[in-house]
This record gives structure tokens, sequence and C-alpha cells, in this order.
């Protein structure tokens, strides 16, 4: 692994909380820009199109994952914490892209994955070969199986990606993988794992790294007290079998004493000045969610209730009002995304009935049922004004200010994600929505990089390209231009105050200032409130609301 630097870069500010308040732009480094022509994106790539984060106007950049890695998942197999896979790049580069990005103003946050490591991560090597019982070993979840010859494995737990969750090796012993095969999760009840990690978030702190993504925040404590608890027919569960059990107490999801470490990195964040910033991923109850988000620990959690959340006014504004309570009793600030590398596009996914089966969808092709693209972007643009108008931080997704819509058709044969084969070809994964850019509207990879890309792009990409958007009135990439820049200046205090008395389907709230949000929500159009536009998601037509509409009033 790469030493850290033995210098810290002053990055002081007069907005510590700079991030409570903040719209930040995920980065997905292999599929955002290719600067060497490798089909690959890479990190000057990144650097060379930061101009559009700025004209864009954001606050920030967060990257995914960009360290080195055999790519078994999409780069979060991650064999060294504290250096740059060399097909994306070097860590001058990351360097430079830093640089970069803080004299344009925007700030930096990079993904952190405990979890687990690759399987070609040094230590696993080392454990590999070190054998059964040994120092190196502990690092990681190994024991022995079950059965008469330990031929099966020591619980019944199950991968998220499919299949069981632990991996026998050739000396008998099994190893848990609560992922890919290719990601042997680590002990964290191993003082070396923790020290390792203080190093790493020092060696980015260092390197001028403003914040810090966690991955799976939630799972990195497990009870490995012998004998290891089956969890019969919850196994199947996932995150979602959290509800079968006392808060705190999973297996290996949710527990109790995870908040510690996150404690643990709070002292080393506020050892920076300002301090660095970080948010959690854990897909945990609200409640539960709250407690990564407490100012001793990472300070805010993701809010997955709103991204799953359909289109649909009254569960909109039930998540709304509990997830600003919850935030708020943490003494965080809220948070909402609408997209990202996981999921369907929600210029897509806002689009599909209501129960339908998000794979099956996929799985055909994005045929069953047929989206209309046109009555997509329109919703999606109705969507994004309205969580742009709410009190905390967003996070959008790169391609969304395009309109970009999930790219449902892949061929099965191209496909990248690890679950299609570690669920036996029957879930298709997230590779649609992590397509490469678009940003001219011609060449081999519309501009992506001077050949093709990892992933096919469909032709209708041309007509989302950012050449052919910039300026264009009416665009979707100028609506977000102009959504922003507005949020700017209009964004103040944490709370907001819904309307009495609006139409069934029709949300509409006040801001700090008097300045409203009304999104409609339903089919046809509703007369809109008095007072002055000061942005529409579509066009209005004679002070009606059209369907599928959000409007911004002062």
């Amino acid at each position: 692994m790469t030493d850290s630097v033995p210098h810290r870069l002053d990055l002081s500010s007069k907005e510590p909380d700079w991030w409570r308040q903040a719209v930040v732009y995920q980065v997905y480094p292999r599929s955002f820009a290719d600067a060497d022509g490798d089909g690959l994106g890479d990190l000057k790539g990144v650097t060379r199109r930061l101009t559009h984060l700025a004209a864009l106007g954001v606050d920030a950049l967060w990257l995914s994952p960009f360290y080195p890695s055999e790519l078994a998942d999409g780069g979060y197999d991650v064999a060294d914490h504290r250096d740059v896979d060399p097909r994306l790049g070097t860590l001058d580069d990351f360097a430079a892209m830093a640089a970069e990005a803080h004299r344009l103003g925007l700030k930096v946050i990079v993904d952190l994955v405990p979890n687990h490591t690759s399987h070609q991560h040094v230590w696993f090597q080392e454990a590999l070969a070190a054998g059964p019982g040994s120092p190196a070993r502990d690092r990681y979840v190994f024991r022995d199986g079950l059965g008469a010859h330990a031929e099966l494995p020591p619980t019944d737990w199950q991968s998220v990606f499919g299949g069981s969750a632990w991996q026998r090796v050739p000396d008998g012993q099994w190893y848990l993988h609560l992922f890919a095969p290719q990601q042997p999760d680590l002990n964290w009840a191993n003082a070396e794992i923790r020290a390792d990690f203080r190093t790493t978030l020092r060696f980015w702190a260092d390197r001028g790294v403003d914040g810090f993504r966690v991955d799976v925040a939630h799972a990195l404590a497990k009870d490995l007290d012998v004998p290891l608890r089956d969890l019969g027919a919850l196994a199947l569960g996932g995150e979602a079998a959290l509800a079968d059990f006392p808060p705190g107490t999973h297996p290996f999801y949710d527990r109790d004493e995870v908040h510690e470490i996150y404690r643990d990195w709070r002292k080393i964040l506020d050892a920076y000045h300002p301090p660095r910033m970080a948010v959690a991923e854990a897909w945990v109850p609200g409640a539960r969610r709250a407690l990564y988000a407490r100012p001793d620990e990472l300070g805010q959690a993701f809010n997955f209730e709103y991204l799953q959340t359909g289109w649909d006014a009254d569960a909109l504004r039930q998540v709304i009002t509990e997830s600003l309570a919850t935030a708020r009793a943490a003494g965080a600030s809220a948070t909402w995304v609408l997209s990202n590398h996981d999921v369907i596009r929600h210029a897509s996914r806002l689009m599909l009935p209501p129960g339908t089966d998000d794979n099956a969808w996929l799985l055909s092709g994005g045929h069953a049922p047929a989206i209309d693209e046109a009555a997509g972007l329109r919703r999606a643009r109705a969507a994004t004004l309205l969580m742009l108008a709410l009190p905390g931080s967003s996070y959008v997704y790169q391609g969304e200010e395009l309109g970009l819509p999930e790219v449902a058709d892949l061929p099965f044969e191209v496909l990248q994600d690890p679950i299609w084969e570690q669920t036996g070809r029957v879930r298709k994964g997230r590779d649609g929505c992590r397509v490469p850019l678009p940003w001219t509207t011609t060449g081999p990879s519309y501009g992506f990089g001077a050949g093709g890309a990892w992933l096919p792009q469909p032709e209708s990409f041309a007509r989302y390209a950012v050449a052919a958007q910039d300026g264009a009135d009416g665009s979707t990439l100028e609506f977000y231009r102009t959504a922003l820049r507005l949020r700017r200046k209009l964004q103040e205090g944490e709370a907001l105050t819904w309307a009495d008395g609006s139409p069934p389907g029709v949300l509409e709230f006040a801001r700090h200032g008097g300045w409203r949000c009304v999104a409609n929500l339903t089919g046809t159009a509703v007369p809109l409130p008095p007072g002055e536009v000061l942005l529409s998601s579509a066009p209005l037509d004679d002070r009606l609301l059209g369907p599928d509409t959000t409007v911004w009033l002062g």
C-alpha cells in the first residue's frame, strides 16, 4: 500500500457545514469520461469534464471507487484502498483532479469500502497461504464447515448477490462474503483492520478529500461468537429481515457495536480544518439510520425510503415528513436521492406501474411494460424539482441532468454486473444505469472517449448528449442548471411548512422566506396557486399546473 504523505493540505473554509444543504453529483468514474480511449472512464477524463459540473451548479462530486480492482463488482472489490487503479490513472492524476475541483469551487467526496476487500488484496492472498488459525486469516472471517467432511457452509447466510455467503478454499475452510465471492468480508473485531482504516481515512484527507461516502456502513460489525447463528426462514430476507430481529441484534446487519467504529472515525475527521464530512450507505429503517447520522458519528446517512417511494403524493408526503423528523432527531440534515449506480434510473423507474417486478421488466428489455420516454422525462423533471426544493442535501447521479433513461435492453452477453452470474442468470443487475455518458451527438461512444465504450450505448443517446442540450431552451440540462442556480439563492433553513387544503395528488409546501413548491402528481391539470413563477418543470398553460409538473413560486 502507498504510504501517507507527511503533511496536510489547508482547506480552511468559512462554511464547515457546507454539506448540510449541498447538491452532490455522483461520478461513476468508469462511465463518466475516457481520456485515453481504452473504453473505460478514468481520472483524467473526470478532470477534463469538471467544468461541466461547475457549470451545472453542484457543490461537490462524489467519486465511486477508483481503486485497484479486477471489477468483479464494478470497482467495489478493492485490492488496495490507498492507490488508484492503473487503468484509471495514478495518485498524481487524483491530485490533479482534486486540485482542479477545488479551483472550480467543488468539494471532493470519495467512496470508502470498509466491509470487504478484493480477493486479490495482499491480505487475502496472505490468508490463503497462511492456513487455518493464522493471524492472517483472522483479518477475514474464516470458519470450518459443517457436515462429516466440512463440506457444508458454516451457516445458511446468503449473499446479497445470490447464493451462499460462504466460499470454500482448497484447505477445506470457508470464508464469508456478503457480496460476491471475490469480495471477502473483513473481520472488524481485529484491531489491525481498525488501525489500517484509520490510516486510509488520513491518507485521503491529507490529499484534499473533503468527505467520505461509506459503503455498506451497516454491515461491518458481526456476531461471530461460536456457534454462529443460522437465520432459517429469514436467510433469504436480506436487509428486509432486520424487522424480525430486536434492534441491533441481527448477526451481521446494523449491530449496535458498529457505532463504536464510527465514533472512532469521527475523532479523525474532526481533527482536520474544516472537519471532513461523511455519509453512510445504511439500508436500515429510519429510526436506526439516524444513529449513523449523529454528529459524533458519520453526520449524515442516505435516505433510501425516499428513493423507494413511488410517484404518489400521500406516500411522498409521509416519507418527507418522517425523514425530516428523523434527521432533526439525529442533529443531521436530511438527504434526498432519486437515482444512483445501484437502481433503475428514475426517468424510467417512476413510470413503472405500482407492483412491477423491476427485474422482470429489465429481463424483458424494458418492453413489459413499455415506457413512454417523453412521459418518463416529464415525470423525472417534476420529481427532480420537488427534490431540490426540500431542505437538506440532494444527491444527483451522473446523466440524470441529461434526462437519461435506463438502458434496459442491454444484451445478456455484454452484462458485467456479478449479480447476473451469481444468481444463475436470473437477476439482470445494475448495468443499465451504468452505461457511459454521451457528451457529443456523434462518434463511436458519443464523446465518452476516442474509441468505443465498455458497455454499449443506444443510438438514442445522441439526442440526450451534452452537446445536444447545451444552450438549448427547455432542455433538461438547462433546466437543471437553472434549478440549481435558483436553489443556491433560495435554500435557507432546514424546515418546511405543508400547505393546507391542497387538491388530492398535489404536494405544496413553503420554505424559509415564503417561496413555495407545488407538485402535481396526478394525470390532470389543476389550478396554479397565486404567486410569481420562478421555475416550472414543464410549460404552464393559462395558470394551470399540468400533469406530472412541479413549480416553484415566489
